[in-house]
C-alpha cells in the first residue's frame, strides 16, 4: 500500500504595507491573515503544512531598521503556542518560519516544527545569510548553528531549508543523508534572476537527493521598500523532478499536493546517487578555500 502524504503551502501578501504603524500591529495582522488558510488546509486534509519565510510580518530586511527586532520571539514561544491547537485540531504537522530571538541582540531566521499531536519537535535556523542590495539579512540574523536536522513527524521525515539556503547544494545533500523524505523551503524572493533559478535549483536538489520538495514564496509588493514583486509560484516537486502542484504569481492561496513516499525507494533503486557517492574524494570541499 502506497504511503501517500498530503502537503500544503501557503503563499500570502503582507496585509499592512505601512511601516509607520506599530510593528506589533503589523505582525498580528500578518498572523491573523494566515489563519483562514490554515483552516482551509485542515479542511482539505493537509497533513504537513508549511508557512512562508517570516510568515507573521513583512520581509523587513531592506530596511536596516532595528525596530523590526521587536517582532522577534523565542522558539518555542507565543506564535508556536498559538498554532499548537491548530495542529491538534486538524492532526496536521506545521512548519512555522518566524524571526527568532535567542537572547538580547542574538537573532536567527528560523522555523519551528509542530507535530500532528501538537508536540513541538524542534527548529531549523537558516544557515546561509545573504547580504546584498535589498537583502541586508546579516544586519538582522546570525547564521544558523543547529546543522541540518530532520524531524520525525507522524507522516514523514521532514527537513527545512530557508530561502537563500536553496542556492547551496551541500546542505540539501546533508538533509538527504540525514533521512529527509520531504524538504520544505519557505522563501521571500523577488522577480529577477532568482525567478529563473526558482524552478531550476530545487527540482535539481529533489533529483540529486531522491526526495520531495515543497517550495513556497510570498506574493505582492511590500511598501515602503518596494524591492520588487514577490512572485509566488509555490510548488511541490517529486524525486524525478516532476512538478506536482503549482501556485500563481499573484494570488494569496493554498497549494496542495499528494506525495507518494514510496516513489523515493523506486527512484533511489534506479539512481543510486547515495551508493555511488565518493566522500573520500571531496576533502577539498570542506577546506577553507576561496
Amino acid at each position: 500500500m502506497s504511503r501517500i502524504v498530503r502537503g500544503g503551502l501557503i503563499q500570502c501578501s503582507n496585509p499592512i504595507n505601512d511601516d509607520s504603524r506599530p510593528v506589533a500591529e503589523i505582525k498580528q495582522a500578518a498572523f491573523e491573515k494566515h489563519l483562514p488558510f490554515i483552516d482551509q488546509a485542515g479542511e482539505k486534509g493537509v497533513q504537513i503544512l508549511c508557512l512562508q519565510e517570516i510568515f507573521n510580518g513583512p520581509y523587513f530586511c531592506p530596511s536596516q531598521d532595528s525596530k523590526w527586532c521587536d517582532t522577534s520571539e523565542s522558539i518555542p514561544g507565543p506564535t508556536i503556542e498559538a498554532l499548537i491547537p491548530y495542529a491538534k485540531k486538524y492532526e496536521m504537522v506545521l512548519i512555522v518560519p518566524i524571526y527568532e530571538r535567542e537572547q538580547a541582540g542574538v537573532y536567527y531566521n528560523s522555523a519551528g516544527v509542530i507535530d500532528a499531536d501538537g508536540t513541538y519537535l524542534g527548529k531549523y535556523r537558516k544557515n546561509h545569510i545573504p547580504h546584498t542590495a535589498g537583502f541586508w539579512e546579516k544586519y538582522f540574523f546570525k547564521p544558523g548553528n543547529l546543522g541540518y536536522p530532520v524531524f520525525s513527524t507522524r507522516y514523514a521525515q521532514v527537513g527545512v531549508y530557508i530561502c537563500y539556503d536553496r542556492h547551496f547544494p551541500e546542505g540539501a545533500r546533508l538533509l538527504g543523508l540525514n533521512g529527509a523524505e520531504i524538504v520544505f523551503n519557505p522563501s521571500a524572493t523577488v522577480a529577477g534572476l532568482s525567478q529563473y533559478l526558482w524552478k531550476l535549483e530545487q527540482p535539481a536538489h529533489a533529483v540529486a537527493n531522491g526526495y520531495f520538495m515543497g517550495c513556497l514564496n510570498r506574493v505582492g509588493t511590500e511598501a515602503p521598500w518596494n524591492i520588487g514583486k514577490f512572485y509566488g509560484t509555490s510548488y511541490f516537486v517529486d524525486p524525478r523532478g516532476q512538478f506536482l502542484a503549482e501556485g500563481s504569481e499573484d494570488d494569496d492561496e493554498l497549494v496542495v499536493a499528494d506525495m507518494d513516499l514510496d516513489v523515493i525507494e523506486e527512484v533511489r533503486r534506479t539512481w543510486q546517487f547515495f551508493r555511488d557517492r565518493r566522500p573520500e574524494t571531496y576533502e577539498d570541499m570542506v577546506e577553507l578555500l576561496p
